[in-house]
């Protein structure tokens, strides 16, 4: 029986990643004919890892981070949050297994400033990290969202 990976062996093989491509063919009517970036994982958590505290940034910042590292007009968004993804659970699987935090990926929004409760951890240890830095939380409609988000993201 062939045992799963652990996130921390995923965040290593990078696949060939990053690569620079030309969006064409279907692609190329959305967003016309331009270069894209397609990051390596370790490239997303390390950007996630980089937050520090007090600070925020969403997925379409590491988006543009990235791109811009690449000199690439966009970074592939659907790439970008399944490495969001994955780079937290890294983290996650870090915090519960050695007991030490590596990266805050609590501070990865979604846009407008709403919090992701998918990720990992009960959803009220979330929102109390979220307060521990300083941020006011606001409920709406079963979603969290931090309030003046926009102030406090990272600069691109």
């Amino acid at each position: 029986m062939k045992l799963t990976k652990l996130w921390q062996e995923k965040l290593k093989d990078s696949k060939d990643l990053p690569k620079i491509v030309k969006i064409e063919g279907i692609l190329s009517k959305k967003w016309g004919a331009i270069t894209s970036t397609i990051p390596a994982l370790y490239e997303v958590d390390q950007t996630i890892t980089k937050v520090p505290k007090g600070k925020l940034i969403t997925i379409n910042e590491i988006r543009s981070i990235l791109a811009k590292k690449h000199n690439a007009l966009i970074c592939f968004p659907i790439t970008a949050g399944i490495f969001a993804w994955k780079s937290v659970h890294h983290s996650f699987e870090i915090m519960l297994e050695e007991k030490r935090q590596v990266s805050s990926y609590w501070r990865t929004l979604k846009t407008k400033g709403e919090i992701n409760l998918k990720y990992p951890g009960a959803s009220k240890e979330i929102i109390k990290l979220f307060e521990s830095d300083g941020h006011k939380i606001t409920k709406r409609e079963n979603k969290y969202f931090t309030r003046d988000y926009n102030k406090k993201l990272v600069k691109v």
